[in-house]
């Protein structure tokens, strides 16, 4: 496995969750997965890149596309970084699926959402998971979030599950710090952040790094917060947190994958269309990302930038550079 591994980092301290470039006509536009991989490796300095996951549009990605997705990506900078597969759904035999295709392709580790809809017991997820980690040699992420499942991993389900060797990290988007550090306190398992406003507070309770979204803009300046923290440098952490509130915000002002393209399209990076039943951001919408951007100080790579508030003298927000969307 490659990137920044540690002991208590399995598949590198920063990731993102990498969307799923859509050619006009709503089709995978393959050459725009691998060459959004290579920036967001070489540029954005990602560490590794979830592949297939709910922000890669998963839910309606067919499982053949799927394996392309993962294989393009993997061949474009699976040297470089670590490739995590989502595999998870809410049917285990289909999760089975799609972890050995995963594996057979090629991924570092995989990522295992919560069942969905169903909701099954505690029970239930304690065998779900581990059926699917019995199924394969790969390290496995789990990824509890409640608030799009139905159901969250209870803190004891979680210390079960932690007792399977290949089960070794969680993205904690449960928003919940004190059940977090609870489950570090009485596991090894890696704790990777996957709300991006609780970044910050998670690395201050013992999580190994983050799966962003926001890392698809400002993976670097994130790179850079996890770097500072682990140097001791606190309050310049503090300050890239609290400058990057505003891309916090905006880009979870609706569904965090139509704001991504969004935000990809206007820095000229691939991007494309959604996929029903969601819906390309409106100008609108489009207009109050270039303010978030503008007032972050964000810069994108084709040189569209701009210039956040200065609150001591009083300067207007710069506009990014128009017709860029």
């Amino acid at each position: 496995m490659v990137g920044s591994t540690t002991p208590n980092a399995p598949f590198g301290q920063m990731l993102t969750a990498m969307i799923t470039p859509m050619l006009d006509n709503g089709e995978v536009d393959y050459d725009g997965v691998a060459r959004l991989a290579t920036y967001l490796v070489d540029e954005q300095r990602n560490d590794g890149l979830i592949v297939n996951g709910t922000t890669g549009e998963s839910a309606t990605t067919s499982d053949e596309e799927k394996e392309r997705i993962l294989r393009t990506v993997i061949d474009a900078v699976g040297d470089r970084a670590t490739i995590v597969a989502g595999a998870g759904s809410n049917d285990t035999r289909h999760s089975i699926e799609l972890a050995r295709t995963a594996e057979r392709a090629g991924a570092d580790g995989l990522l295992l959402v919560t069942p969905y809809y169903n909701r099954p017991p505690q029970e239930g997820l304690l065998r779900h998971f581990t059926a699917i980690a019995d199924a394969t040699g790969l390290p496995i992420m789990l990824y509890d979030i409640p608030g799009r499942t139905g159901t969250p991993i209870d803190s004891e389900t979680l210390v079960r599950l932690a007792e399977h060797p290949r089960i070794v990290a969680n993205k904690d988007a449960k928003d919940d710090l004190g059940a977090s550090s609870w489950v570090m306190s009485r596991t090894d398992l890696a704790y990777y952040s996957g709300s991006d406003m609780l970044n910050l507070p998670l690395l201050s309770i013992g999580a190994a790094g983050f799966v962003s979204v926001v890392g698809h803009v400002v993976g670097s300046e994130l790179h850079d917060m996890i770097d500072a923290y682990r140097a001791g440098d606190v309050a310049r952490a503090l300050d890239i947190h609290r400058r990057l509130i505003p891309v916090y915000r905006g880009m979870f002002r609706t569904q965090g994958v139509i704001t991504t393209k969004a935000v990809l399209a206007m820095f000229g990076l691939p991007a494309g269309v959604v996929r029903a039943p969601l819906l390309d951001a409106s100008p609108e919408l489009k207009e109050l990302l270039r303010e978030d951007l503008a007032m972050a100080g964000v810069k994108g790579p084709t040189g569209l930038a701009s210039a956040h508030e200065d609150a001591a003298s009083g300067r207007e927000t710069e506009r990014l550079t128009e017709g860029t969307a």
